[in-house]
């Protein structure tokens, strides 16, 4: 037995000598203190000694253990070490090399034109509004003097969820939502922004999805010179502060009168251009006084109130304000397009 041991003694250093990694080390330690290791098959020839022998040959099987125990372990400390450094060598990283530009993301055109919006109105004291993207057709149309049959509602080709659920073609449902929760009928201001749907061909200038922030205020006395006034600010803000605006008759369902709105060309300053086409006006938003069944349709008295709406088209402005002559860029995700408005902050500059 005491011949056995000192042999397995050789035999573990000539192992661990080949020792090269964590792999092998556990094949060596599985060899001799597996289950079925040499070490381990030992201890059960101890039991065919006889009780003098015992005591001797005991004593140095467990010494021998634990030595081969210890010697593994401090291999396996080593071992553990050196793939470390390794490691930390591999992964080196050297400061004095000159830092990898990261890319950085902008604010995307049509939410900076959005939030400038919506702060020009709240500092002017107006409500900030939102509602459902899925409507009902009385929201949608019937509340806003479009009964079903009218032909205004082959202005606006609707995608229609049940016979009488769409998506909103306009925000002007919020409007209406906000006067008929409004109990008392008295004085309101509010704005409602919000995405819209209609069933358009996508190309240059249409987008089936898009932008809007309707504007309404109700109040008595209310004229066309209050909207006047109002659509200067915005449009002064909008695009430079000697903007003028000019209003051209047209019709919607809603409003009466109903205006088309134009705004002197930020181009050439109204002289005439390439850009407004030498007639040196854009045309940039409807607007109108509130008809007056709308009026009466949501609980207000039509004699004692008035007001006036109009919708402003966030692509329409973007595409002006910055020169995008095609609307699915704002669609498209492509880095360089929104890369051209790092420098432009929320404040527009």
């Amino acid at each position: 037995m005491e011949k056995t041991i000192k042999q397995l003694k050789k035999e573990l250093k000539e192992a661990l000598e080949k020792v090269n990694d964590l792999k092998s080390l556990n094949d060596v330690r599985v060899s001799f203190l597996g289950k079925k290791g040499k070490i381990t098959l030992l201890k059960e020839q101890l039991k065919e000694l006889s009780v003098a022998n015992k005591k001797t040959v005991g004593k140095m099987f467990n010494d021998f253990r634990e030595e081969a125990t210890n010697l593994i372990a401090e291999q396996e400390v080593s071992l553990q070490k050196e793939a470390l450094d390794k490691q930390l060598l591999a992964e080196k990283i050297d400061i004095t090399l000159p830092a990898s530009q990261l890319k950085t993301g902008s604010f995307h055109p049509l939410e900076l034109i959005n939030d400038e919006i919506i702060s020009l109105f709240v500092s002017m004291g107006y409500d900030v509004v939102r509602g459902p993207e899925i409507e009902t057709d009385k929201y949608n149309f019937e509340r806003l003097n479009i009964p079903k049959d009218h032909p205004a509602r082959d202005m606006q080709d609707s995608f229609y969820i049940t016979s009488k659920h769409i998506l909103r073609t306009q925000t002007s449902p919020i409007q209406v939502r906000m006067m008929e929760k409004n109990y008392e009928k008295g004085p309101i201001r509010m704005i409602a922004p919000g995405k819209v749907y209609r069933k358009d061909d996508d190309d240059a200038t249409h987008s089936h999805q898009f932008m809007q922030i309707e504007a309404l205020v109700i109040d008595e006395n209310i004229s066309l010179a209050h909207l006047k006034g109002t659509l200067e600010v915005t449009m002064q803000k909008l695009f430079g502060g000697t903007r003028n605006i000019r209003f051209r008759p047209s019709y919607f369902p809603f409003t009466e009168p109903s205006l088309e709105v134009d705004v002197s060309c930020f181009k050439c300053d109204g002289v005439g251009c390439a850009f407004c086409k030498e007639s040196g006006w854009l045309e940039v938003l409807g607007a109108g006084m509130v008809h007056p069944t709308v009026l009466q349709m949501s609980g207000y008295d039509n004699k004692k109130y008035s007001g006036f709406a109009f919708g402003i088209g966030i692509e329409r402005i973007a595409m002006l304000k910055y020169g995008i002559n095609d609307i699915r860029e704002f669609y498209q995700n492509h880095w360089h397009f929104l890369d051209l408005f790092k420098r432009i902050d929320k404040e527009g500059y």
